[in-house]
Formats: C-alpha cells, sequence, structure tokens
C-alpha cells in the first residue's frame, strides 16, 4: 500500500494480534506448530476500512452486534468509524470486540451529533449558541469519543464556537458542512473531514450565495408535491448550470492546503440520496441479511425519494452523482485525502457489502485501483493517526484480507475473499460463510 510493486511468493506470519515477520517464501521460517493457510496464486491485503457508518443505524444494538458485525467481517472490514450513535453503547462493544469476546471491526467513533434546534437525526445534543458549544464539546471529549460530528442544522454562531472548542479541546471536528455555512469557510475553520460531499458542489457554483439563501428558504429542503417540489428542481437546475471551474479550483486549493479529508459515501449518495429506479434495489438478494422490520424501514424510505419524482427529476439526479464524480476525481489528482465510507444501513446501503461498491465509484471517480485501496486501508489508518495499521509490515495490526484474483487489475476483485485475519484471528471461506448464514438466520427470526 506504500505505492511499491506487489510483494510476489510472500509469506507473512502473524503471532497473537500482530504480524511478526513478512518475507520471501524461500527464506521465512515458518513457526513451529503454525497453522497455516496456503494463498499459492493469491493476493494478500491489508484490512479495509468503512470511514463512515452507523451500527446501530438499522435498528436496535441487538441487530448491530448480530447481523451488522458478521457482515462487516465477511467483507474484510476490519476497522469502522461510526459517525453518530450512543457513546456508551459504542464504548461497550468496542470493549468487547478488543477483548476478544465478540467478532467484529475496530471501532473509532463521534457519539451524539451536534446539530441545531430541532436536530435532524438521533441522537443528537442540540447546540443554539457558544456556551452551548463549550459544553458539549467538553462533554463529549471528557466520554471519550474520537472525534466531534457536526450537523447540517448548525447556525453559524454555533459552527464556528464548535470548531473553536474543538482546536482548545484537541479534537477534530467532522461531519456535514451545515447549511449556513460554506465549504470554503469549513476548510478555513479546521473541519478535518467533510462528509457526503455537502455543500461541495454549492461552494463551486458561481451563485452560492443566491442559490445558499434559496436553500435556507422555507419548502425547499425536503420539498413535497406540488410548488415546493417545482423549487426544489429548479434548484438543482441553476446549481448545475452554474458550476464554476474557477471557484472549483480555489475550494480545491483550500481543501488540499488545510489538508481536509473528503469521505463523498457514494452508496448512499446513488441509492438513496439521488435514488432513481435504475438504482432502486429492492429486489436486491442481500436483503436475505436484513429483518422484516429494517427492509420496512428502507422500503418507505424508497417510496419517499422515488414518489411525485419524474424523468426529468431522475436525470437531474444522475446529473448530481457524475458531477459528484467528477469532483471527487479533481480532488484526487490534487493530493486530497479521499476516505471510503457508506452511510451504512441507510436505506439501499447493505453493511458490508457496500464499501466494495463505493471503491468501484471511486475507481469511476478516476482513482486506480491501487488509490482506491489506498484509501480504504493506509489513508484511513493515517487520517485516524494509527501507525500500526494499513500497510502489510512486520509490527502491524493483523488485519488482513486475502483475495482469489487481484484488485489491482480489478477492483471488483476485492469481492473475491479468500480469508480474513482479524486482530490476529484467522477466518477461511468457511468461517465467512458460517457469519453469513448466521446474519441471514438473526434476519429471517426477528
Amino acid at each position: 500500500m506504500n505505492g511499491g510493486k506487489p510483494l510476489r511468493d510472500s509469506t507473512v506470519v502473524v503471532l497473537d494480534n500482530r504480524i511478526s515477520v513478512v518475507g520471501p517464501s524461500s527464506s521465512v521460517s515458518i513457526p513451529r506448530g503454525a497453522k497455516v493457510l496456503d494463498a499459492t496464486g493469491k493476493f494478500l491485503v491489508p484490512g479495509l476500512a468503512d470511514m463512515h457508518l452507523h451500527l446501530t443505524g438499522a435498528g436496535e444494538p441487538t441487530g448491530s452486534r448480530e447481523f451488522f458485525l458478521p457482515l462487516l467481517v465477511a467483507n474484510g472490514i476490519t476497522t469502522v468509524r461510526d459517525m453518530g450513535g450512543n457513546v456508551e453503547y459504542l464504548k461497550k462493544l468496542r470493549d468487547e470486540i478488543d477483548s476478544g469476546k465478540r467478532l467484529g471491526p475496530q471501532i473509532f467513533f463521534t457519539g451524539p451529533y451536534l446539530d441545531g434546534d430541532p436536530p435532524g437525526y438521533q441522537p443528537a445534543i442540540v447546540v443554539c449558541n457558544t456556551s452551548d458549544a463549550r459544553h458539549a464539546v467538553a462533554e463529549l471529549k471528557q466520554e471519550g469519543v474520537d472525534f466531534i460530528k457536526v450537523q447540517s442544522r448548525l447556525s453559524r454562531e454555533a459552527y464556528f464556537a464548535i470548531a473553536r472548542e474543538s482546536q482548545t479541546q484537541q479534537i477534530r471536528f467532522v461531519g456535514h458542512v451545515p447549511d449556513t455555512v460554506s465549504a470554503l469557510e469549513a476548510a478555513k475553520a479546521g473541519q478535518a473531514s467533510i462528509e457526503h460531499l455537502t455543500g461541495v458542489l454549492l461552494a463551486t457554483s458561481s451563485r452560492e450565495e443566491e442559490l445558499r439563501r434559496r436553500q435556507l428558504a422555507p419548502g425547499l429542503v425536503d420539498a413535497s408535491p406540488g410548488a415546493s417540489l417545482d423549487r426544489s428542481r429548479q434548484w438543482q437546475r441553476d446549481l448545475l448550470q452554474s458550476l464554476s471551474p474557477q471557484k472549483s479550483a480555489i475550494l480545491l486549493s483550500a481543501f488540499a492546503k488545510d489538508r481536509v479529508a473528503q469521505a463523498p459515501t457514494f452508496p448512499v449518495l446513488v441509492h438513496m440520496g439521488f435514488l432513481t429506479p435504475e438504482t432502486d434495489l429492492r429486489s436486491d438478494p442481500r436483503l436475505k441479511y436484513l429483518s422484516s422490520g429494517v427492509q420496512k424501514i428502507w422500503e418507505q424510505g424508497r417510496k419517499e425519494r422515488l414518489e411525485y419524482r419524474t424523468e426529468a427529476d431522475f436525470a437531474l439526479r444522475r446529473e448530481i452523482i457524475q458531477r459528484s464524480l467528477e469532483i471527487v476525481g479533481r480532488m484526487n489528482a490534487v493530493g486530497i485525502t479521499i476516505l471510503p465510507g457508506t452511510d451504512a444501513a441507510a436505506p439501499n446501503v447493505f453493511p458490508g457489502f457496500s464499501l466494495h461498491e463505493d471503491l468501484e465509484f471511486l475507481v469511476k471517480a478516476g482513482l486506480t485501483p491501487l488509490q482506491a485501496l489506498q484509501a480504504a486501508t493506509l489513508n484511513s489508518a493515517q487520517f485516524l493517526t494509527r501507525s500500526d495499521q494499513g500497510t502489510i509490515a512486520a509490527g502491524q495490526r493483523a488485519d488482513l484480507v486475502l483475495l482469489d484474483a487481484n484488485p489491482l487489475q480489478d477492483i471488483r476483485n476485492t469481492r473475491q475473499i479468500r480469508a480474513v485475519v482479524v486482530n490476529g484471528r484467522l477466518l477461511d471461506r468457511g468461517d465467512l460463510d458460517a457469519l453469513l448464514d448466521s446474519a441471514a438466520h438473526f434476519a429471517a427470526t426477528h
């Protein structure tokens, strides 16, 4: 993952939860009593990271333990960044995984969202002013979160107060660019990562301020049938027609200079946010891993995104996705860190499986297969400030994925998983199939 040529005919030795030796098979001695997996003709990559999901986003915490975690591990995901959830539950789940009591990926998390009044999602802490911001950031830092998560409904006063207090508390803040703030302002304020490209296309429009005022006007956001939906269509048309290469260059230069990482989360953008009939997955065979209750929630979400929409609306959505892919490609070209993420388990976003979709979208955006793999391994580890993971080398955490086909030739080959090592524990294909079966059984009985 450091950019060198693949190492051929190599042996990797794992002791406990660390890689102890990596070297030519002809010279590496295999310890007596070791469990040996013959990987001849296969391809080994570091464990993958999903840098934007919600472990309790598909229902009760029990569901995340019994179907979410198995689906992640079975798909080679050994590290996750939970972007909004209950602190006590996430700490407990992380401790169970770290201690070996439960099988699952390494967890980093933000805890509750910081949002305006009323908040868009739960769990949330309402922040309206500087005093609220100081209290919320200090409290979450004390509770042990890894990041502070900002949401879309924050006022300008609240957002910039959170930015200042995060700097004071020496904790990074991440999340949405609020509707009241420009993505360029977010970069200058020190936001460490922007999720879903929120505010990014708008910040590249020559009519940015006008469009922001219209966006904040009643009846545009979450538009309903009638005049409000017409205004939403016109707003999208005006946005797409006013995209400015000059403003784009200024914005991307700021992102690169201020080291603002981007987590586009294409699976949720394509399969939910900008859903079209051809990207609707209502008959997908992976639905067997979801309980009937979750499937009902997903179906309602799909209905709301498709109802009252015309082919002209779907054409607008396709163009927004295309422009989003293009700008991510330009981001990558100027050295901006791209992070893989899915927003699982939002409707139509399958836990575990959707990360491989995101890697494919990143390649469509212009990343090479190697760069997409680096996003899910080395880049994610560096963003998490974990120097002991993201590559395959002695001393690194033993998180590994063995593939049947070369992902550098076709990024879709990350789906062809033969075995996974998670925190030093080897799971062969039979073990991974058992995890998938357990998730399907849980879904069928709940």
